[in-house]
């Protein structure tokens, strides 16, 4: 299974619906609250280079947003990015 990884703060609506659809799919994830450790925050920007929540990662690959997950799960594209390799 890859390692997904979310940056995110426990206010944020987007985050929130990130989450759900994480859990929707039975997805195992690291959170990363921001919020709780501003350190984390200047990591999320150099990793992803934006400064907005959440940031999304499958693995090396930057998923972007929440809408940007949405947007892959849509077009049928973020199952074969969480399919375990192999």
């Amino acid at each position: 299974m890859p390692a997904v990884i979310m940056y995110s703060t426990g206010f944020c609506p987007y985050c929130v619906r990130a989450r759900m659809l994480l859990d929707h799919k039975g997805v195992a994830y690291t959170d990363i609250r921001v919020d709780l450790e501003p350190g984390l925050r200047v990591e999320m920007i150099q990793r992803s280079g934006r400064t907005s929540v959440p940031q999304i990662f499958i693995d090396d690959f930057h998923v972007g947003g929440c809408d940007d997950m949405y947007a892959l799960e849509q077009q049928g594209k973020l199952d074969p990015l969480l399919a375990p390799a192999g």
